[in-house]
């Protein structure tokens, strides 16, 4: 049987179990642009058996309430370490902690409660310690709390008081002395959530599945509230502190009640729900789910995971991230989550370590490449972007058979993609795939056109000239509908330069002196017939005046 879990930082559980995110490069599928996904990207084991995180507001410091790790001859790791969170490495180690008779001592840490201004935490240490300190303290400044060993602990009503249950004894005590303000006495539970924004406290009793709903300007009970039947187990109760909303840990399940007490929705996972935490910047909660560790058990494979939750609607904002080897045999995971949540740490008390991650964001594209027109030998310029985090790398991919099938393009991994266009380039396709950490997106694919770049045997340039109405082409003979043998443009024609003894131009619509050669240029290849008759009319009429001036020059 696993201890019985602790009361965690606030969230939601996974469903039904299913393969975890994998990326790209692992062989995963890809992810809707712009989907985030939490990526391990760092292990901390330098703090001992940690048993509870707590990432420092202002200083950034990452405190973690440790005990001894067992396997370590000679060295005592419990206390309370200052990480620097960018690499795990250890500032400070506060170990020290008065007992109840004052006497300085070692002290493991169970409970990090709440930070202190500027830096520093108060926390909880056994049986009875209510301590405080900061990095680079010799030793932690602590009273002992009167009664019972202390199973949980909250921020209190004031900033010089903190919350503490000592089984089903609530208490408002001092933090400097421990001397005991106020106490109320349930009729059973352990642990507790403080919405100090509705003066209200959450007592849950998890064995007679119910909670209590503590009114801190009294001190009594105003209200109770039925929890569904199960096992027994309980994981935590917290309180979203946008919305007043209670989650419960429970089994392997969390359950979400509204600030009023209603049961709004249940979430059914595989796992036992061990710790969770809000982030109000992004209205998403972060919940640890940690396996028994007993194999025996059906379904148990020793690993744990990291679900995170929109608090609106209680649908995943993220792909569930497995957490290897996380389980409760040791002891309850612990979560931290950085304000804004890109940055989430884990503790993994049966292997001694925390886990770093970080959220990433699936790429997504915002500019597509357009199709484009040239003339062989030309460069040609393919632009797209995307966005991600981290920033996404790119690779041109091109495609010869209209898109059934990709290659990528040597050396092209920048978002404008610059070549000179072949002959063999006509009618291939483009795209851009860009790839990061969190998934893969790719553009739109852009076609190429290439175009002769001589225009054809007849020496005219294809698309030569400007195209649209009233454009007038390039001068040729006057008269000729292809100014010439190899002459370039057309007298009057546009763009439709080489129609005749050459290759087939654009259709301009340009206007010109000469009434045959603007017409027949204008009309483009529809007119081919009717210019090869030109041609041959006017070819007549060429001998046909040489050979009068002959004879009149006899």
């Amino acid at each position: 049987m696993p201890p019985r879990p602790r009361r965690a930082r606030s969230c939601s559980s996974p469903r039904p179990r299913r393969a975890p995110y994998r990326s790209p490069e692992e062989g995963g599928a890809d992810v809707p642009q712009g989907t985030a996904v939490y990526r391990p990207i760092a292990r901390f084991t330098t703090a001992g058996k940690p048993r509870d995180l707590l990432l420092h507001p202002d200083s950034r410091h990452l405190y973690v309430g440790s005990e001894d790790l067992p396997g370590t001859a000679g060295t005592d790791e419990g206390g309370l370490h200052v990480l620097d969170p960018a690499d795990g490495k250890v500032r400070s180690t506060v170990d020290r902690a008065p007992g109840p008779t004052g006497t300085l001592g070692r002290r493991a840490v169970r409970r990090l409660v709440a930070p202190l201004p500027g830096d520093g935490a108060v926390f909880v240490y056994p049986l009875r310690g209510i301590g405080t300190a900061k990095d680079g303290d010799a030793a932690a400044a602590g009273a002992w709390v009167p009664g019972g060993a202390v199973t949980d602990a909250a921020p209190g009503t004031t900033p010089a008081t903190v919350l503490v249950a000592q089984g089903s004894v609530l208490s408002e005590v001092d933090i400097a002395t421990a001397a005991v303000r106020r106490s109320v006495t349930l009729e059973g539970g352990e642990e507790f959530a403080h919405d100090p924004a509705r003066g209200t406290v959450w007592f849950t009793d998890v064995a007679h599945r119910r909670m209590y709903r503590v009114d801190t300007a009294t001190f009594t009970v105003a209200a109770t509230v039925e929890l569904p039947a199960g096992e027994g187990f309980g994981g935590f109760t917290e309180v979203d502190p946008e919305t007043g909303a209670v989650w419960v840990g429970l089994d392997t399940s969390v359950v979400v009640h509204d600030a009023a007490g209603r049961r709004f929705d249940v979430i059914k996972g595989t796992d036992m729900p061990r710790a969770a935490e809000f982030d109000a910047a992004t209205d998403q909660a972060f919940v640890v789910w940690q396996d028994t560790g007993d194999t025996s058990e059906p379904g148990s494979d020793n690993n744990g995971s990291l679900t995170v939750h929109r608090t609106g609607d209680l649908r995943e904002a993220a792909p569930r991230v497995e957490l290897p080897g996380n389980h409760a045999q040791s002891g309850e995971a612990a979560l931290a989550v950085a304000p804004g949540g890109a940055t989430v740490f884990v503790s993994d008390p049966a292997a001694g370590a925390i886990t770093r991650l970080e959220r990433a964001t699936s790429p997504r594209i915002t500019l597509n490449p357009l199709d484009v027109s040239v003339a062989a030998g030309t460069a040609v310029s393919l632009t797209a972007r995307a966005e991600g985090t981290p920033a996404p790398d790119v690779a041109w991919q091109v495609s010869t058979d209209a898109g059934r099938t990709w290659r990528t393009v040597p050396g092209a991994t920048s978002p404008t993609h610059t070549f000179t266009a072949a002959a063999s380039d006509d009618s291939h396709s483009y795209r851009a795939e860009f790839s990061n950490g969190a998934g893969t997106a790719r553009t739109t694919a852009a076609t190429l056109t290439v175009t002769p770049a001589g225009g054809g045997p007849g020496g005219g340039t294809p698309g030569g000239g400007e195209s649209g109405p009233g454009a007038t082409g390039g001068a040729g003979s006057t008269g000729s509908v292809t100014g010439g043998s190899g002459a370039t443009g057309s007298a009057d024609g546009g763009t439709a330069a080489g129609t005749v003894g050459g290759t087939t131009g654009g259709t301009g619509a340009g206007t010109g002196p000469t009434a045959a050669g603007g017409a027949l240029a204008s009309t483009g290849a529809a007119a081919a017939p009717f210019a090869g008759a030109a041609v041959l009319l006017t070819a007549a009429g060429w001998i046909l005046v040489r050979r009068t001036r002959r004879r009149g020059a006899v």
